[in-house]
């Protein structure tokens, strides 16, 4: 089958010229042939390749190797561990005794090996002739050790610069669940994963994007559960960025995301480990950054932004009666406003003869028409909000919900809004805190605005257009070739049962194939839960009075 591939405009075409020759000079300026014999010629390379940094740490010392080699340690102060290279790496090149090597009189070329396989009992160690690989590894955190007479180096792995402990998540907080959130470092992230998950099959791909920053990427998926379809196009997707820096997920997310142009987010980004282990589960992808602690979960689709971890941590009928309350807020959050100004302008008789007295003596004394009145109060419960968020945090809460009081009494009393124009808005904005996911709540705050001018223009129709625009969109929409609306359309009834209702886990037998063709299925053996019976022993009887005397 042909695909369809849009020209590319000439802007863009431009800049990927700019990005191809910029990466070329820093290609070009690597060396061609690679290390030499001569340690002096090496080190002199390395530090114009590096620019003389103050924070790049060159070591010189003797080896009490058989010929007594002349040796250096190129580090970068502060990523690595001091303790790893004084013990590890420094006592046993210089302290052990020659005597113990008066049987191995290696040859110059063999003394890389030799001193891999039998002098360093450091965990992590690999060879390399290249400088591209050596520079690479020292601004990783790694310590490179150069020896006289040999070409390769020896990389070794000291990485030891300050980090955040693991502490709980802050945006995803739950009240039944683990505590443990990510961190910024890579390495420890899919560490909290494979504690979660250990399974053979479970593989870690590991890329570097970035032509200066040099970020580490990995992908995790399950072998066999995942898409081999899905893994493969996340992995060409991350291999084709062409970028000088990567410096947190929203990067990533945004060069490989679907739609650039739609504002509901393709991609699921977490802090939790339990949620990416349960995605994993589930045939995902798991997308795992370098520098931040969010993580990248593809495919995805509409319902799994209003998931908690906590609603399979629940009995089902909780975990159900929540996601109808969040299905409500998010309506709430939506069509509020909107409602609010159609039943005003174009439909009162819809409303009760009471109500419609009370708001007409409410807006007596407002100057401005109900569309004006709303769309004052939104932006301004978004600056405040906002500014709550820029705000340090024991003050930040405190001045949100005090300045919305003050603004909303004082507006009141200036009879500039109406009474219960300040009890929609609180609504609204309390309805958008009930999504679990921040960017998708952030999605229906920016479609708020325009339903309300469509609402101002053509009432009830307005937004019944609107929402007609939205459902067309959403059904336009793709993650990694899984349909957005899934399970819904295309309809699948098995999936159904974890959308908006979620059943009893001990009916979860099989995987949804929503995001997954895979060749494993079952997740539940059918002898697990419902077919379990209390055995008779358990089973009480009525006792004879000779057994109540005993």
């Amino acid at each position: 089958m042909t695909r369809f591939v849009k020209p590319r405009k000439l802007s863009e075409w431009k800049q990927q010229q700019v990005l191809e020759e910029r990466f070329e000079q820093k290609v070009d300026r690597l060396p061609e042939d690679g290390l030499t014999e001569d340690l002096d010629l090496n080190l002199k390379t390395l530090h114009e390749m590096l620019g003389y940094s103050n924070d790049l740490i060159i070591r010189d010392f003797i080896c009490e190797t058989p010929r007594h080699m002349r040796a250096s340690l190129i580090f970068v102060d502060g990523l690595v561990s001091t303790e790893i290279i004084d013990d590890q790496i420094m006592r046993p090149l210089m302290i052990t005794p020659v005597a113990e090597y008066k049987e191995h009189l290696l040859p110059p070329t063999e003394a890389v090996l030799h001193i891999k396989r039998s002098v360093l009992p450091i965990g992590e160690a690999k060879e390399s002739a290249a400088f591209k690989d050596v520079v690479k590894s020292v601004l990783s955190g790694d310590t490179a050790l150069l020896l006289e007479g040999c070409r390769q180096a020896l990389l070794l792995n000291t990485k030891g610069w300050e980090k955040r402990s693991v502490s709980e998540p802050t945006a995803e907080s739950i009240v039944r669940g683990p505590r443990e959130g990510f961190s910024e470092t890579l390495r420890v992230n899919t560490a909290l994963i494979r504690r979660r998950v250990k399974d053979p099959d479970l593989r870690v791909k590991n890329f570097s994007v970035g032509t200066r920053s040099n970020t580490d990427v990995a992908v995790l998926y399950i072998e066999g559960v995942a898409d081999h379809n899905i893994v493969e196009e996340v992995q060409r997707r991350i291999q084709d960025i062409e970028i000088d820096g990567v410096l947190e997920s929203g990067y990533i997310e945004q060069f490989i995301e679907d739609n650039h142009w739609s504002p509901f987010p393709i991609i699921q980004n977490t802090e939790r480990p339990d949620k990416a282990a349960a995605n994993l589960l589930e045939g995902k992808v798991i997308i795992v950054i370098d520098g931040t602690p969010f993580v990248l979960i593809a495919p995805a689709v509409l319902s799994q932004f209003y998931h908690s971890p906590e609603d399979y941590y629940e009995r089902f009928l909780i975990s159900t009666l929540l996601r109808f309350i969040r299905a409500l807020s998010m309506t709430i959050a939506l069509l509020l406003p909107s409602l609010y100004i159609a039943f005003s302008s174009f439909h009162p008789e819809m409303i009760p003869s009471k109500l419609v007295i009370a708001m007409a003596a409410g807006r007596a004394t407002v100057p401005f028409p109900s569309v004006v009145e709303a769309l004052a109060m939104e932006i301004s419960i978004e600056i405040l909000r906002e500014a709550s968020v820029r705000l340090p945090g024991p003050i930040g809460p405190t001045i949100g919900i005090v300045g919305a009081l003050i603004v909303g009494e004082a507006a009141v009393s200036a009879g500039i809004v109406s009474p219960i124009m300040v009890i929609v808005v609180a609504l609204t904005t309390i309805g958008s805190f009930a999504a679990p996911s921040y960017n998708a709540a952030i999605a229906l705050r920016m479609l708020r605005f325009p339903v309300m001018l469509l609402a101002a223009a053509f009432g009830l129709y307005g937004i019944m257009l609107f929402m007609i625009l939205i459902v067309v969109h959403l059904c336009s929409l793709k993650s990694f070739g899984v349909p957005y609306l899934s399970p819904f359309t295309p309809r699948n009834l098995l999936a159904m049962g974890d959308s908006v209702i979620r059943i009893p886990l001990y009916w979860m037998k099989k995987r949804p194939n929503v995001f997954a063709e895979s060749t494993d299925n079952v997740r539940l053996k059918p002898s697990s839960a419902e077919d379990i019976k209390p055995d008779d022993k358990w089973k009480t009887e009525p006792q004879t009075e000779e057994e109540q005397d005993q």
